[in-house]
């Protein structure tokens, strides 16, 4: 007589027999599931990246940072090869599950500042919790200037030469 886990090993897929098929228990290894594992982390750059862009994109916000942040930031502009900082103007705090924001703005004459502000925060606050997972706790708004409409720009649009 042969005693079931040797039937079973000897049985094809179609056997007719009730008899229960023996597994072997498996164990997970690495503990959870592949996502999880390990750790992320975010530099501060990135998220002021996200603030910076996420901030201009509220209309009544004309430039960020003060103006000798944008003068100085003007001239870095203009050297060959050099990129706009889309950081200027924000300085963010990142732990390891939360963020706090400071941006200092200037804003276009004629708008609610009240406003501009408010939809600065929501428009920063969704962009950054959504492509970081942190959880944004507070934004600082700074408004160090606004813009006239008479006022020339302190970064004239480059040139195509």
């Amino acid at each position: 007589m042969t005693d079931t886990t040797d039937r079973n090993r000897t049985q094809g897929a179609d056997s007719d027999t009730d008899t229960p098929v023996q597994t072997r228990k498996s164990t997970r290894r690495g503990g959870g599931a592949p996502g999880t594992r390990g750790r992320t982390t975010i530099a501060d750059g990135v998220v002021e990246k996200i603030a910076g862009l996420a901030a201009r994109d509220v209309l009544g916000v004309h430039a960020m940072g003060s103006g000798l942040s944008r003068t100085f930031g003007a001239v870095r502009d203009r050297v060959p090869g050099g990129s706009k900082a889309v950081t200027r103007g924000v300085k963010a705090e990142v732990g390891e599950v939360q963020t706090a924001l400071d941006l200092e703005i200037v804003v276009d004459y004629g708008v609610s500042i009240a406003d501009v502000a408010r939809d600065v925060r929501e428009n920063v606050v969704a962009a950054v919790e959504r492509m970081t997972g942190l959880e944004v706790v507070e934004v600082n708004i700074a408004v160090s200037d606004v813009k006239l409409p008479d006022e020339e720009d302190e970064e004239p649009e480059p040139r195509i030469q």
